[in-house]
């Protein structure tokens, strides 16, 4: 499942996609058959990823693509008006290990409608590719023989000099007075 670059934005039904970003926030397409455009300002919009939502979960956090990959397998997923009772029910069955203190039937409510969204979509059964590091073997460098050999004839650039202001003349701080030097006064 791929659900990079899909986003909820807050105060904002359903779920958009990131299109591209620009210096005060986000131009975000909606999913849905509208497919409104948005220009969501992160200073005002909370803009959560959702491959980075996790469910609050007894022992640690449960990652949301894990438990939408559940959704996939399981017998049948309630409908998005289903009451309370029923979504506690099948939250145990997809999410086993969720906090039921702290995971309200409004965020399950939440995840089941972006299910709804997200299942009929190609990215939804896009496989992401997992990085993991090459097989092949690093190659190191050759150690040098003789510190001739690691000399260069290229000159190395000296960083620019830097200008200081005119030097005054410091003072030491005592007690009770303050860190800039004071100015004489004129008779």
């Amino acid at each position: 499942m791929n659900l990079r670059g899909i986003v909820s934005v807050s105060g904002k039904p359903g779920l958009w996609k990131a299109l591209a970003q620009n210096k005060t926030g986000f131009i975000l397409e909606s999913l849905d058959a509208q497919k409104t455009k948005l220009i969501a300002n992160l200073s005002t919009a909370k803009i959560a990823a959702l491959d980075e939502i996790t469910i609050f979960g007894d022992d640690e956090d449960i990652r949301l693509t894990d438990v939408l990959e559940r959704f996939k397998v399981a017998k049948s997923v309630p409908d998005v008006k289903a009451d309370g009772k029923l979504f506690r029910e099948f939250f145990r069955e997809v999410a086993p290990g969720h906090d039921e203190e702290k995971v309200y039937a409004s965020d399950m409510k939440k995840i089941v409608s972006w299910y709804h969204i997200l299942k009929d979509m190609p990215l939804f059964d896009e496989v992401v590719p997992v990085e993991t590091p090459a097989d092949e073997a690093v190659e190191e460098p050759e150690p040098v023989e003789k510190l001739e050999d690691a000399i260069t004839d290229k000159p190395i650039k000296a960083a620019k000099a830097v200008k200081s202001a005119k030097e005054k003349p410091e003072t030491l701080k005592s007690e009770g007075e303050s860190a800039t030097p004071k100015k004489a006064k004129k008779k």
